[in-house]
């Protein structure tokens, strides 16, 4: 497998993600190669400037515009997808929110996304392009699709490919902008094993998909409930504007190092203190930072339930990382939240093939 640990600019190393980070021992599905050493944002939105050269990704997300937004008559939460577009799709159809031809059909609905879209898996372009192009046609039709990173976006921006299967390294070496020629890549891409480099040349900080990924927040507010990878412990919940302007400046290619946030073992993509088995303790974490945040419930990934969508802490805290992705073989499942009314809409897993 690929695990690097690269500088990233002068007088700064690279900062390895929190070890034992990963819930499960099973041997990550990655390349067999050994290391070196809400309001809806407007329609007419365009990406950021690029530089002369460089490849457009199209279609491109949009930008954030908030870091809270309100709330909306309909609400969905989709967990991890890891690599699995024909699970994306599922879960969007699932949600009301694309048709069969991956159109945006749901009106003034909003999406949250949790993270990890990377990793695991083979069609993390693809998935990255139809999240794109459905936010879009949400935000024209009325309705919003809200993108959030996860531990394994920040892991592939810090260098950390252990858990990148063959075809994701394949599939990044003719992605738009990528360009492992880069003069400012020279040093990375020197220490880099030469399957990686593509993949390198996408995630790095201040590269295309990198800047992609910058146009995401960390954590969300929509209404009376945030939405997070991990978990926001009362320590970061004061914070959120902080982690999230930070973040998008180090994916950006703008800021030198990682925010604390996205390397802190309990920090907002890495914690699972509200979703392993959380006890009286954490429970009264949990109800100190969704005072701190001024909402009434947390909605988080990372920590993967194949027996479905579950809650803690009185319904404070709800768990929607359901494995849906093939690794896992979970079922699909989102969360429907409509005002007060909180409820988890199922796939039956004979459904079979993605039709899309």
């Amino acid at each position: 497998m690929v695990s690097l640990s690269l500088p990233l600019g002068v007088g700064c190393e690279r900062l390895a993600p929190p070890p034992a980070h990963e819930q499960h021992d099973a041997a990550p599905a990655s390349a067999a190669a050994e290391p070196s050493a809400g309001e809806p944002a407007a329609a007419a939105t365009e990406p950021a400037a690029r530089p002369a050269g460089e490849l457009a990704i199209e279609p491109g997300e949009l930008p954030v515009t908030s870091d809270r937004y309100p709330a909306p008559a309909r609400l969905v939460a989709v967990g991890d997808l890891h690599g699995d577009i024909a699970a994306t799709r599922r879960a969007l159809r699932l949600a009301g929110a694309i048709d069969q031809g991956d159109h945006w059909i749901g009106g003034e609905l909003v999406v949250v996304q949790t993270g990890d879209q990377l990793d695991r898996g083979d069609d993390e372009q693809a998935i990255l392009e139809l999240l794109a192009k459905v936010q879009r046609e949400a935000a024209a039709a009325g309705g919003a699709v809200h993108l959030l990173n996860g531990n394994h976006e920040f892991m592939n921006a810090l260098g950390d490919l252990r858990y990148v299967t063959p075809g994701g390294f394949a599939d990044f070496e003719d992605a738009p902008g990528v360009d492992t020629a880069r003069p400012e890549l020279a040093k990375i891409m020197a220490q880099a094993p030469e399957q990686a480099r593509a993949r390198v040349a996408a995630f790095w900080p201040g590269q295309p998909w990198a800047k992609e990924l910058a146009k995401r927040n960390t954590i969300v507010v929509v209404g009376d409930s945030v939405f997070v990878h991990g978990g926001v412990t009362p320590t970061w919940a004061g914070q959120i504007e902080t982690i999230n302007n930070e973040s998008r400046q180090w994916l950006a290619g703008e800021r030198a190092e990682p925010p604390a946030a996205v390397v802190d073992s309990d920090g907002p993509v890495w914690t699972r203190r509200y979703s392993d088995g959380p006890d009286q303790a954490d429970c009264e974490q949990l109800g100190q930072a969704l005072k701190i945040i001024g909402v009434q419930r947390m909605v988080v990934g990372h920590t993967v339930h194949t027996e479905g969508v579950v809650s803690a802490c009185d319904e404070r805290v709800w768990m929607i990382d359901v494995g849906m992705a093939n690794y896992y073989g979970g079922p699909v499942q989102v969360l429907d939240i409509q005002g007060e009314q909180v409820a988890v809409l199922s796939e039956s897993r004979a459904i079979g093939e993605d039709a899309g």
